[in-house]
């Protein structure tokens, strides 16, 4: 008699032997050289793909940067340029971060547009030149990674010792860039425009420097370590200024389309996020920043010495710093984003290089920063450069830029009233901010009308009550400031003439280094 077996039968049978299978295959893939070596392999493969960057199902955030040691919050976070396994972006995140060095500033630009890069470095105190020309593309200022501490400078050759020896000398710079903004602020600390110097236009910096070391010229803004190299290079040359006492005027952010933005708001955040995390690590610890350089040595073939020197050459601006910049710290009194763009984008309006100037407000948006909470002293924002007491030495050392303003007192007088207020907000504040590295000397002048000790007793009065007025307004340090009277001692003029007598009647706003 034939036997027939039973759905329910045949389904116990099946499961055994899917059961059996199962437990061999996994009997020999733990047990037998041959299951062990099988296994090392496949994930000797899937590490592999992961390293080449291809595990993420392309969802990568690409970001396109320059040779600069200030990315380095990120890159360091990213454990490198490339997606990797190891990236903590990846790890904390879920998605993959690539840095694309793009040193060709046209070339970025075209990447960006055309959609190869998802974000792009800028500054915010050139970036009034291009953001009309990007308007189409809706550019959005989404977060700073860091401020030049070092990394710009201009080079001179012999005799040339302040921004006065500058006027009528031949000054090479790439026109339009953070170099460009750099010359502005500089030649304006020292009383002079741009029409008093002989500009000799370069493609970059990169070539300012090369053409310096030619002795084509009498001086260059160039980028570190260019810098070292050009003083080397040409015998009795100095660098005459940098972003190291000049600290808070090219300030490196980043921009990306508003609708990448408004698509991508969550990973955005997620981007900043474990950038400052990168940041602040690198700011606290020596461990982390000597791990930083390894990574900048290996991408740009530098020496490991010089990675670390780019990166101490910036600010890694933190959490904090970035709260600061965007104008959402009420108590802040230093350089905003918007002071700056919008500073810098009235100048070179003046200068006929922008049409029109489009609004901090329209191109800044800080949703990403919003959107942050990070604790802990290492997320703060920079404090202050502590100024040691005034010396001698300070009070008669060489001023690098000297500005003069007319500050008028009433006969006799010392107090500031309204009107020299706001001389002394337009004329020096703007100056001391952004050389917030230098120490700033003032100086008080007067006609000889009167004795001369009667005069300079007053024009000291004078000065301090500019540096009084700075430092209660402003927040500034008091040790930053030398004050001095002159009184009639340093005329800059006639005093047969009441012309001559006006002119003599000033203050001196003076960088000191």
């Amino acid at each position: 008699m034939k036997t027939t077996l039973t759905p329910f039968a045949r389904f116990l049978i099946t499961l055994a032997i899917l059961a059996g299978l199962f437990f061999g295959g996994k009997y020999l893939l733990d047990n037998t050289e041959w299951g062990k070596s099988l296994k090392n392999g496949s994930a000797t493969d899937r590490k592999s793909a992961d390293n080449d960057g291809n595990a993420a199902s392309g969802d990568v955030v690409k970001v396109g940067v320059v040779t600069w040691g200030g990315y380095a919050g990120g890159q360091y976070f990213n454990n490198g340029f490339k997606p990797n396994a190891d990236s903590r972006y990846r790890e904390d995140y879920g998605f993959d971060v690539e840095f694309k060095v793009l040193d060709d500033f046209e070339a970025s630009r075209a990447a960006w547009k055309n959609g190869d890069i998802d974000l792009l470095w800028t500054t915010a105190d050139a970036f009034p030149t291009e953001a009309s020309g990007l308007s189409d593309f809706d550019p959005q200022i989404v977060f700073q990674s860091d401020w030049s501490r070092g990394g710009d400078a201009i080079v001179a050759r012999r005799g040339i010792n302040s921004v006065a020896d500058l006027k009528g000398k031949k000054i090479a710079v790439a026109e339009l860039t953070p170099s460009h903004s750099f010359l502005l602020w500089l030649l304006e600390a020292g009383g002079l425009k741009l029409s008093d110097v002989e500009i000799v236009k370069q493609a970059s910096a990169i070539d300012a420097a090369s053409i310096f070391k030619a002795k084509q010229v009498d001086a260059a803004v160039v980028w570190s370590p260019d810098d070292a190299l050009c003083v080397q290079a040409v015998e009795g040359s100095k660098v005459l200024q940098s972003t190291k006492s000049a600290s808070n005027i090219i300030a490196d952010v980043f921009i990306a389309k508003k609708k990448w933005v408004d698509t991508n708001t969550d990973k955005l955040q997620k981007l900043y996020e474990g950038w400052m995390k990168g940041a602040a690590e690198i700011n606290t610890d020596a461990k982390a920043k000597n791990e930083a350089a390894k990574i900048l040595a290996a991408q740009f073939q530098i020496s490991e010495a010089d990675a670390l020197q780019s990166i101490n050459n910036v600010r890694l601006t933190t959490h904090g710093d970035n709260l600061n910049f965007f104008g959402k710290n009420a108590d802040y009194k230093g350089v905003t984003g918007e002071q700056l763009y919008s500073r810098m984008g009235g100048v070179y309006k003046g200068l006929g290089y922008v049409d029109k100037l489009v609004n901090w407000r329209i191109v800044a948006n800080p949703t990403a920063i919003n959107a942050t909470s990070l604790s802990g002293n290492a997320n703060d924002a920079e404090g202050q450069k502590t100024f040691t007491t005034v010396s001698s030495e300070d009070a008669t050392k060489e001023a690098i830029a000297t500005k003069r303003v007319s500050i008028s007192f009433r006969s006799g007088e010392y107090q500031l009233d309204d009107n020299a207020k706001y001389i002394v907000d337009k004329e020096m504040v703007e100056i001391a901010k952004a050389f917030s590295g230098a120490r700033i000397r003032v100086e008080g002048n007067t006609d000889n009308v009167g004795s001369a000790a009667t005069n300079t007793a007053l024009s000291k009065r004078r000065a301090q009550s500019v540096v009084d007025y700075m430092v209660s307004t402003y927040g500034m340090p008091r040790n930053r400031f030398i004050v001095v009277g002159n009184g009639p001692g340093k005329p800059i003029a006639s005093n047969d003439t009441e012309e001559g007598k006006s002119k003599n009647r000033r203050t001196d706003f003076e960088i000191v280094e």
